[in-house]
Protein backbone atom coordinates (compact mmCIF):
# COMPACT_ATOMS: atom_id res chain seq x y z
CA UNK A 1 0.00 0.00 0.00
CA UNK A 2 1.44 3.57 -0.54
CA UNK A 3 2.02 5.86 2.14
CA UNK A 4 2.60 9.29 1.62
CA UNK A 5 4.27 10.86 5.05
CA UNK A 6 4.48 15.55 4.78
CA UNK A 7 6.62 17.38 7.44
CA UNK A 8 5.30 20.84 7.66
CA UNK A 9 6.68 23.62 10.21
CA UNK A 10 4.43 25.94 11.15
CA UNK A 11 5.57 29.00 13.47
CA UNK A 12 2.23 28.97 15.37
CA UNK A 13 1.53 27.43 18.95
CA UNK A 14 0.23 23.57 18.83
CA UNK A 15 -2.68 23.93 20.40
CA UNK A 16 -3.88 26.26 16.84
CA UNK A 17 -1.90 24.19 14.63
CA UNK A 18 -4.02 21.12 15.97
CA UNK A 19 -7.26 22.80 16.36
CA UNK A 20 -7.00 24.32 12.50
CA UNK A 21 -6.08 21.05 11.43
CA UNK A 22 -9.35 18.95 12.42
CA UNK A 23 -11.42 22.06 11.17
CA UNK A 24 -14.02 21.07 8.55
CA UNK A 25 -14.18 25.17 7.49
CA UNK A 26 -10.73 25.46 6.77
CA UNK A 27 -10.73 22.14 4.94
CA UNK A 28 -13.36 23.09 2.83
CA UNK A 29 -11.43 26.54 2.07
CA UNK A 30 -8.00 24.23 1.09
CA UNK A 31 -10.50 21.97 -1.58
CA UNK A 32 -12.22 25.10 -3.02
CA UNK A 33 -10.47 24.12 -6.50
CA UNK A 34 -12.72 20.43 -5.76
CA UNK A 35 -15.93 22.49 -4.67
CA UNK A 36 -15.71 19.75 -2.10
CA UNK A 37 -18.48 20.77 0.81
CA UNK A 38 -19.34 18.56 3.80
CA UNK A 39 -22.78 16.95 3.34
CA UNK A 40 -23.44 14.63 6.09
CA UNK A 41 -22.32 14.05 9.77
CA UNK A 42 -20.37 16.80 11.26
CA UNK A 43 -20.30 19.71 8.89
CA UNK A 44 -18.78 22.63 10.41
CA UNK A 45 -16.78 23.40 13.41
CA UNK A 46 -14.19 21.09 14.88
CA UNK A 47 -14.29 17.36 14.35
CA UNK A 48 -14.00 15.08 17.57
CA UNK A 49 -13.23 11.71 18.32
CA UNK A 50 -15.46 9.10 16.53
CA UNK A 51 -17.41 12.02 14.63
CA UNK A 52 -17.43 11.25 10.81
CA UNK A 53 -17.82 13.85 7.86
CA UNK A 54 -18.86 12.87 4.54
CA UNK A 55 -17.41 15.17 1.54
CA UNK A 56 -18.65 15.23 -1.75
CA UNK A 57 -15.76 16.85 -4.07
CA UNK A 58 -15.29 16.90 -7.97
CA UNK A 59 -11.70 15.06 -8.31
CA UNK A 60 -10.70 13.74 -12.39
CA UNK A 61 -13.64 15.20 -13.69
CA UNK A 62 -16.17 13.21 -11.47
CA UNK A 63 -18.04 13.87 -8.43
CA UNK A 64 -17.88 11.32 -5.48
CA UNK A 65 -18.44 11.12 -1.75
CA UNK A 66 -16.48 9.73 1.01
CA UNK A 67 -16.99 9.10 5.04
CA UNK A 68 -14.13 9.47 7.36
CA UNK A 69 -14.18 9.15 10.92
CA UNK A 70 -11.89 10.21 13.83
CA UNK A 71 -11.03 6.67 15.12
CA UNK A 72 -8.50 8.31 17.73
CA UNK A 73 -7.76 11.74 19.29
CA UNK A 74 -5.30 12.87 21.89
CA UNK A 75 -5.26 16.27 22.05
CA UNK A 76 -3.03 18.42 21.07
CA UNK A 77 -0.64 15.98 19.60
CA UNK A 78 -2.43 13.26 17.70
CA UNK A 79 -5.26 12.37 15.77
CA UNK A 80 -6.44 9.70 12.89
CA UNK A 81 -9.47 10.04 10.53
CA UNK A 82 -10.10 6.50 8.77
CA UNK A 83 -12.31 5.93 5.52
CA UNK A 84 -15.87 4.86 6.22
CA UNK A 85 -17.24 4.49 2.80
CA UNK A 86 -15.97 6.09 -0.29
CA UNK A 87 -13.83 5.29 -3.11
CA UNK A 88 -10.59 3.96 -1.62
CA UNK A 89 -10.51 0.30 -0.79
CA UNK A 90 -8.96 2.04 2.52
CA UNK A 91 -7.19 5.28 3.71
CA UNK A 92 -5.70 6.14 7.13
CA UNK A 93 -4.32 9.63 7.76
CA UNK A 94 -2.49 9.85 10.82
CA UNK A 95 -1.92 13.33 12.07
CA UNK A 96 1.23 14.18 14.36
CA UNK A 97 1.81 17.26 15.89
CA UNK A 98 4.93 17.96 17.78
CA UNK A 99 6.18 22.03 19.73
CA UNK A 100 9.30 22.83 18.76
CA UNK A 101 11.57 25.68 19.13
CA UNK A 102 10.48 27.69 16.05
CA UNK A 103 6.83 26.70 16.79
CA UNK A 104 4.77 23.00 15.65
CA UNK A 105 6.18 20.26 13.62
CA UNK A 106 2.86 18.88 11.80
CA UNK A 107 3.56 15.43 10.49
CA UNK A 108 0.78 13.14 7.61
CA UNK A 109 1.21 10.05 7.76
CA UNK A 110 -1.39 8.78 4.55
CA UNK A 111 -1.61 5.43 4.46
CA UNK A 112 -4.32 4.24 1.47
CA UNK A 113 -5.06 1.54 -1.07
CA UNK A 114 -6.50 2.87 -4.77
CA UNK A 115 -9.26 1.36 -5.60
CA UNK A 116 -9.94 -0.61 -9.05
CA UNK A 117 -7.63 -4.12 -7.95
CA UNK A 118 -4.38 -4.40 -10.51
CA UNK A 119 -5.68 -1.05 -12.54
CA UNK A 120 -5.68 1.55 -9.27
CA UNK A 121 -1.90 0.36 -8.71
CA UNK A 122 -0.98 1.01 -12.53
CA UNK A 123 -3.34 4.32 -11.33
CA UNK A 124 -1.34 5.28 -8.15
CA UNK A 125 2.09 4.86 -9.71
CA UNK A 126 1.11 7.13 -12.52
CA UNK A 127 -1.39 10.09 -11.10
CA UNK A 128 -3.28 9.04 -7.54
CA UNK A 129 -0.19 9.17 -5.39
CA UNK A 130 0.90 12.61 -6.77
CA UNK A 131 -2.53 14.32 -6.72
CA UNK A 132 -2.91 12.87 -3.02
CA UNK A 133 0.52 14.21 -2.12
CA UNK A 134 -0.68 17.84 -4.11
CA UNK A 135 -3.96 18.30 -2.01
CA UNK A 136 -2.07 17.48 0.98
CA UNK A 137 0.51 20.25 0.64
CA UNK A 138 -2.19 22.40 -0.56
CA UNK A 139 -4.13 21.20 2.67
CA UNK A 140 -0.92 21.97 4.52
CA UNK A 141 -0.04 25.17 3.06
CA UNK A 142 -3.50 26.42 3.95
CA UNK A 143 -2.81 25.58 7.63
CA UNK A 144 0.18 27.43 7.65
CA UNK A 145 -1.41 30.64 5.79
CA UNK A 146 -3.68 30.82 8.53
CA UNK A 147 -2.02 29.80 11.81
CA UNK A 148 1.25 32.03 10.84
CA UNK A 149 -1.55 35.05 10.90
CA UNK A 150 -4.73 36.22 12.29
CA UNK A 151 -6.59 34.53 9.59
CA UNK A 152 -6.90 31.40 12.33
CA UNK A 153 -9.26 33.31 14.89
CA UNK A 154 -11.54 33.54 11.74
CA UNK A 155 -12.08 29.61 11.75
CA UNK A 156 -11.73 29.16 15.39
CA UNK A 157 -13.89 31.63 16.66
CA UNK A 158 -16.70 30.09 14.51
CA UNK A 159 -16.16 27.06 16.79
CA UNK A 160 -18.08 29.51 19.60
CA UNK A 161 -21.12 30.34 17.55
CA UNK A 162 -21.65 27.37 16.33
CA UNK A 163 -21.96 25.71 20.20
Amino acid sequence: MPVINLETHIKADIEIVFDLSRSIDLHKISTEHTNEEAIAGRTAGLIELNEMVTWRAKHFGIYQTLTSKVSQFERPTFFIDEQENGIFRYFKHEHFFKTTDEGTLMTDRFDYKSPLGILGVFADKIIIKKYMTDLLIRRNNIIREFAESNKWQEILNKKREIW
